[in-house]
């Protein structure tokens, strides 16, 4: 994700963003994924995509959750990020149309919820 790095002074906002993207406490999330998440909510696509690597591999403390794969390479797709288009279709393949749609619903309560805090 290049050199982002922010310190962990959590807002409400962000500790609710935290959970509901990962479905584990705020205090569970450490280093790249709590970093990751942070720049997310910044908008920033390569972090959507880092996420989805993160989610997709269970690698750096996130637990394997396709349908939150999915959702982050969704983003980064629509982003504009080269790879994610094609990790997403990897990711689809083993996943059932319903997560498909959970996914797809939580990319776009991401989107709603990103755009409420920016305006």
């Amino acid at each position: 994700m290049g050199n982002f790095d922010m310190g962990y002074n959590w807002t409400q906002s962000q500790d609710h963003l935290l959970a509901a993207s990962a479905h584990q406490a705020p205090g569970e999330i450490t280093g790249l994924i709590a970093n990751c998440l942070i720049a997310a909510s910044q908008g920033c696509v390569d972090a959507y995509f880092d996420l989805g690597v993160a989610f997709s591999t269970g690698s750096h403390c996130a637990v394997c959750d396709l349908i939150e794969a999915h959702k982050w390479f969704n983003l980064a797709a629509v982003g504009g990020h080269d790879e994610a288009a094609q990790c997403r279709a990897e990711v689809s393949e083993e996943m059932t149309t319903r997560e498909i749609a959970e996914a797809q619903r939580r990319a776009r309560a991401w989107i709603a919820t990103t755009a409420r805090r920016a305006a």
